[in-house]
């Protein structure tokens, strides 16, 4: 067997038929990252008969007279298979060293863990120990099991099973938010397809979240979309509905409200505490919906064509659906336009066939006290389960360069700052 440099189309013919993948281990996502400051290197291992038995697109990073090699999501590799883990190894580590590569960073595809939410129950790998041991004693160095987001990629993910049929997915979402999609929808909230030059509004939505500037998003765009692999859509707020919803409201609380009106005024001194308590009820409320009024009113005079509110950009790869980037705008929390974002990007992929719909990175679920509790709840109240993965291994392949490597670290930092 041999280790040697892959053609982007030996590549993808060998990954389009690999049971475990990610849309980081694409060929596409590799070119984004090029475009980024990174060097682009695609290897695989090959039997006598030129069959690739394992690859990796690495993204390699030149620092001073270093470089160092990562492999977001791991290789596609079977890591089970103990003799395949080894040869495959031992060729990188020759290959590497032979490119001046002084170590190599993955954080594999390994499950550990499923958490179900829902139903507080966690489903192990019974493999995962053997597999993790078998990584360690061919020299992979592991980082610990990190709960946040310290990893090379996030440790855990939220996907949802999305082959089953919409209505059915409806009905596993939380309740309050189905609530808050209604709402939304009802409130003149509507979901568009946008075009590469709409992605501004992601990098406005979203700056803040990401360390990336546009042209990340331009190059994840124009790589991805060569393959009609990405879709970029947003959620915009018609503020002609939204008014006429808040008329419509307005008016039905008032009628209520002078019904209410009329039966004290016919029964005056006899009126019970329970009626009393209603008219303070609905005077409260109409007076919230008349500082709403005013505000929608404001809202049509200063956006006649509307205001963008949430936008997410996904990549639609084999049978999965990745949300690479997402966000909104602050300032309009309360209209809940993610939610129905999300909502029907979810069930626009269920009727199309696709089997799950990867919402990204969050948090350790198991933690009492999490900061990024908001982003947990989020994704997992919309009926994900929590995919749980091995974390950062690294791998040696130049100890004597790698010594002086890490030597010239906190220098690295220090410029960073």
């Amino acid at each position: 067997m041999n280790l040697r440099q892959l053609t982007i189309e030996e590549f993808n013919a060998f990954a389009q038929n690999y049971t475990e993948y990610s849309v980081y281990q694409t060929s596409e996502y590799g070119l984004v990252m090029e475009n980024q400051g990174f060097n682009i290197l695609i290897v695989g291992l090959v039997d006598f008969n030129n069959n690739i038995l394992a690859a990796s697109v690495l993204l390699v990073e030149k620092y001073l007279a270093f470089k160092y090699a990562y492999a977001p999501r791991g290789f596609l590799i079977d890591y089970h298979n103990v003799d395949l883990l080894k040869t495959f190894t031992t060729k990188l580590k020759k290959y590497l060293a032979k490119l001046d590569i002084v170590a190599i960073k993955l954080n594999p595809m390994i499950i550990k863990n499923i958490h179900s939410p829902k139903t507080k129950s966690i489903d192990t790998n019974n493999q995962y120990n053997n597999t993790f041991s078998n990584l360690k004693k061919l020299g992979f160095y592991h980082y610990g099991y990190n709960f946040y987001f310290e990893a090379l990629k996030p440790r855990y993910e939220a996907i949802i099973d999305i082959n089953k049929p919409y209505y059915i997915l409806f009905n596993e979402i939380e309740k309050e938010y189905r609530t808050k999609i209604r709402g939304a929808e009802r409130n003149g909230i509507k979901i568009y397809k946008g075009k590469q030059s709409d992605l501004n509004h992601m990098y406005l939505h979203s700056k803040k979240k990401y360390p990336r500037d546009i042209t990340y998003f331009e190059d994840l765009y124009y790589s991805f979309s060569k393959n009609n692999m990405i879709e970029f859509y947003y959620a915009k707020l018609d503020t002609t509905v939204y008014l006429e919803e808040i008329q419509k409201k307005y008016h039905e609380i008032d009628q209520k409200s002078a019904v209410i009106n009329n039966m004290i005024l016919s029964n005056p001194g006899k009126s019970g505490t329970k009626l009393i308590n209603k008219k303070i009820y609905y005077d409260n409320l109409l007076a919230n919906y008349n500082k709403n009024l005013v505000t929608a009113t404001n809202f049509l005079k200063n956006n006649p064509d509307g205001v963008v509110l949430a936008s997410t950009l996904i990549v639609a790869y084999r049978d999965t659906v990745y949300i690479l980037m997402d966000g909104y705008d602050p300032k309009y929390r309360m209209f809940n336009a993610k939610h129905l974002l999300i909502w029907k990007l979810i069930e626009k992929y269920s009727k199309l066939g696709y089997k799950k719909f990867n919402l990204g990175g969050m948090s350790n679920p198991e933690l009492d006290d999490n900061k990024y509790k908001g982003l947990n709840e989020f994704k997992t109240n919309f009926g994900a389960k929590v995919y749980e993965y091995a974390g950062d291994f690294e791998l040696i392949t130049n100890n004597a360069k790698y010594f002086m490597y890490k030597n010239t670290l906190p220098i690295k930092n220090i410029l960073k700052k």
